[in-house]
C-alpha cells in the first residue's frame, strides 16, 4: 500500500473516533475551560497602575464589534464601572474581570443605552461575590429614581436567588442598588465623587443638550489620569479638564455615516428614523472634533468609544475616521475589549488588547 493512501486511511480512522467521541472531548475541554473561566482573575496580573478596559465601545444600534457604554477602569486593584449598556457585564466576564468585586457603576447619564444593563450587573456582582452590601451607583441628581426602579424591577428575582441558593450566595442584604447622588458641577469646577487612598474621581459638566444631567469623569491614581468624556457635543470644559491627561476616551458620532443613513431613510418614507438621524447630529462630537479636543488639550492618547453609527461594512472604519489623522494621530479607534495600561510612575501607555 503506497505511503499517501495509508495516511488518509490513518487520518480517516483518527476522524472518525474524534467524531464518535465528541462528546466526551467536549465535556473534557468544558471542564478545563471552566476552571479557567472560575479562576482566573485579569486584576491579579495587571502592574501597578491605571488601567481600561472598554466593555462596551458601540451606541444603541446593534454592532457585532461594538456593545453598549460601558467602561471598566482599575486603579489599583480597584475595578470602577462607567455606564452599564447592553452587554457590558457579559463582556467583564469574558475578559475575566471579577463582578463580584466590582467598587462601583458610575453614570454619566440617564440614556436607555447607558443604563439598559445595569440590573444583570447589580444582580451578578451580588451572586458572584456573595456581597452582602449593595453595589454603589454613582451619579448626578437624578441617580436615585434610577436605583428606585431597578431595585423595584428585580425585588422579586431576589426573593428567588435567595431561597433557592440561601445567604451563603445571594445574602438579601447584598441585594441591588444603593444611590450615591452628587450635585452637577458648573462649568469650569469639577466635583469630586469618589476619594480613597491614590484614587480621586471626579465629575465634569458635558454638554449633551437637551440631555440634563450629563457628564463626564477625570480618573486619578498616583501619577497617572484617565478622562472620559460621556456622551456630549465639542466642549470647552472637557479641553480644559483633559489638560495633560494620559488618555482621553472620548465618544464620537460620523456626521458623514449619519447623513448617509438620513438621506436614505427619507428616500424610503421612513420618517422617524429620518428625524432621529437628524436630531442626534447636534449632541455628540464628531471624530475629528474629539481629535481637535485631544490636540488642543496635549493628551497622551485618544481612544474613540460610543461608535455612532455602527461599522459593520468594509470601508467604514476609514470614512468613520476620515480627517482624524491630520488633527491628532495618536488614536485607537475602541471596540469591545480594547485595553491599555498605564503603568504608575511611568509615562507608558500601553495598547494591551486590541478588542476581543
Amino acid at each position: 500500500m503506497k505511503k499517501p493512501v495509508m495516511i488518509l486511511i490513518v487520518a480517516a480512522v483518527i476522524g472518525v473516533i474524534l467524531y464518535t467521541q465528541r462528546a466526551s472531548i467536549a465535556m473534557r475541554v468544558m471542564a478545563v475551560g471552566a476552571k479557567s473561566a472560575m479562576t482566573e482573575n485579569v486584576i491579579d496580573n495587571l502592574e501597578d497602575g491605571l488601567h481600561i478596559a472598554l466593555c462596551g465601545a458601540g451606541g444603541p444600534l446593534p454592532d457585532p464589534k461594538r456593545s453598549g457604554a460601558c467602561i471598566a477602569v482599575v486603579a489599583g486593584k480597584q475595578l470602577f464601572i462607567v455606564d452599564a449598556g447592553t452587554n457590558g457585564l457579559r463582556n467583564l466576564v469574558r475578559m475575566r474581570y471579577p463582578a463580584g468585586d466590582i467598587e462601583a457603576v458610575l453614570l454619566t447619564h440617564f440614556h436607555s443605552d447607558h443604563i439598559d444593563g445595569l440590573g444583570e450587573m447589580a444582580t451578578i456582582r451580588w451572586v458572584n461575590g456573595a456581597n452582602t452590601k449593595p453595589l454603589p451607583v454613582i451619579g448626578p441628581q437624578g441617580v436615585q429614581k434610577i436605583v428606585k426602579g431597578f431595585n423595584m424591577a428585580y425585588q422579586q428575582d431576589s426573593i428567588y436567588r435567595n431561597e433557592h441558593h440561601g445567604d451563603a450566595v445571594a445574602p438579601l442584604s447584598g441585594f441591588g442598588m444603593v444611590a450615591r447622588p452628587f450635585p452637577v458641577p458648573t462649568a469650569g469646577e469639577l466635583e469630586t465623587v469618589y476619594e480613597e487612598g491614590d484614587v480621586r474621581i471626579q465629575a465634569l459638566l458635558v454638554d449633551h443638550d437637551p440631555v440634563k444631567p450629563a457628564v463626564g469623569y477625570l480618573f486619578n491614581y498616583k501619577d497617572r489620569s484617565v478622562l472620559i468624556s460621556g456622551d456630549t457635543d465639542k466642549s470647552a470644559n472637557i479641553e480644559k479638564f483633559a489638560q495633560g491627561v494620559d488618555l482621553l476616551i472620548h465618544e464620537a458620532l460620523a456626521p458623514n455615516l449619519v447623513g448617509v443613513m438620513h438621506d436614505t431613510a427619507t428616500e424610503a418614507g421612513a420618517a422617524g428614523i429620518a428625524k432621529i438621524t437628524l436630531d442626534i447630529l447636534n449632541y455628540h462630537a464628531s471624530p475629528v472634533e474629539a481629535a481637535e479636543t485631544a490636540r488642543d488639550a496635549g493628551v497622551g492618547h485618544l481612544l474613540f468609544y460610543h461608535i455612532v453609527p455602527p461599522l459593520i461594512l468594509p470601508g467604514m472604519e476609514a470614512a468613520y475616521l476620515e480627517g482624524v489623522e491630520d488633527v491628532y494621530p495618536d488614536f485607537t479607534l475602541g471596540e469591545d475589549g480594547t485595553a491599555f495600561s498605564l503603568p504608575a510612575g511611568s509615562e507608558d501607555i500601553i495598547l494591551t488588547s486590541k478588542g476581543m
